[in-house]
């Protein structure tokens, strides 16, 4: 519904949802970044002030899983800090201070807790965890090679799916993982198109122990335009599908049966959101459990992986692959 106000927002300013139906917003105001919760009032518009920071460089994180807190991120010189700017007690509070310049930001957990960053420091750049109730403890996520840049793009929390971008090959490739899984990254050789960005926007949620039936959606741009690609880690395909007009790029969910919505606007719809069923992918048949062979997956050159017979042993992965460990338990 629209939140009218009583002046015309900057191009910069940012928004976030909160579960409960308002909006938070984040404003440049005389070199403060000034928060506000804004919500129906009658005819009109409410605005709840919630306080400042003074901070060069600052952005809203994704929102909080929980619905109920807001989170930003301030990058320094030779820091990051954290900041809850919503659903806190007293007005915004920096909550965490993160040695490195950070930017990014996956949530891990359906509880707002664990929080993937990508930091850079001496020049690469590679993910870590920042868990919020211990004071911002930071541990390593992503290690495929010692130089290369490893950045954590997408995480669902339900079935533990995450999708990664890495230049341990000598260019930039899309990959996935599962957390917590000794298995090494894949990177699938149909996430390359030729003279195409492929960018993943959104995981199928609910999936809880099949992740590699997760359905990935992903913005293809190129230079005849931007459009919809959809694939899964145990189909091992690319389906390519036409964009809805005016669709807001980039942006859209799945629900758990499986159909893509995509918000768009267009001069006759103002705000509407276009349903998309993508052509399914034939499973191996056996049970519905989780098995990084399925459909075999592919790790970095291509190749399909595989480990040698026997007993599996919990070890560090040997990789210069990720070690993608520390999967948050369920509550």
């Amino acid at each position: 519904m629209p939140l009218p106000l009583g002046q015309p927002e900057e191009p910069d300013t940012e928004v976030a949802p909160l579960a409960d139906g308002r909006v938070l917003v984040h404003r440049r105001v005389a070199g403060l970044r000034s928060f506000s919760l804004l919500y129906p009032a009658g005819p009109g518009t409410g605005e709840l002030p919630l306080g400042s920071v003074e901070s060069a460089e600052l952005r809203l994180l994704p929102p909080s899983p929980d619905g109920t807190c807001a989170y930003a991120l301030a990058p320094g010189e030779s820091s990051t800090a954290v900041w809850l700017v919503a659903g806190g007690a007293f007005g915004p509070e920096r909550v965490a201070v993160v040695p490195g310049r950070c930017s990014g930001g996956v949530w891990l957990d359906r509880t707002g807790r664990m929080l993937a960053l990508d930091r850079e420091r001496d020049g690469v750049t590679k993910a870590v965890v920042v868990d919020l109730e211990r004071g911002g403890e930071v541990t390593p996520l992503l290690q495929i090679t010692e130089d290369s840049n490893d950045r954590l793009l997408l995480a669902d929390a339900e079935s533990g799916l995450l999708m990664i971008r890495s230049d341990a090959a000598g260019h930039d490739r899309l990959g996935w993982g599962v957390l917590g899984s000794l298995r090494p990254v894949r990177f699938p050789d149909c996430l390359r198109l030729p003279d195409a960005a492929v960018t993943p926007f959104a995981i199928q949620p609910g999936r809880v122990l099949i992740p590699e039936s997760c359905a990935v959606a992903l913005r293809i741009d190129a230079a005849a335009g931007t459009w919809v690609g959809v694939w899964r880690p145990a189909g091992r395909r690319l389906h390519q599908l036409p964009a809805p007009g005016g669709w807001l790029a980039g942006s859209g969910l799945w629900t758990p049966e499986g159909a893509l919505r995509l918000p768009y606007s267009t001069e006759e719809v103002a705000c509407g959101m276009a349903g998309v069923e993508p052509p399914g992918d034939p499973l191996p048949p056996g049970p519905p459990v989780s098995d990084p062979a399925l459909a075999e997956p592919e790790c970095a050159g291509g190749e399909p992986y595989r480990e040698a017979e026997g007993p599996p042993v919990r070890r560090p992965v040997p990789l210069q692959q990720a070690p993608l460990t520390g999967r948050v338990a369920r509550g």
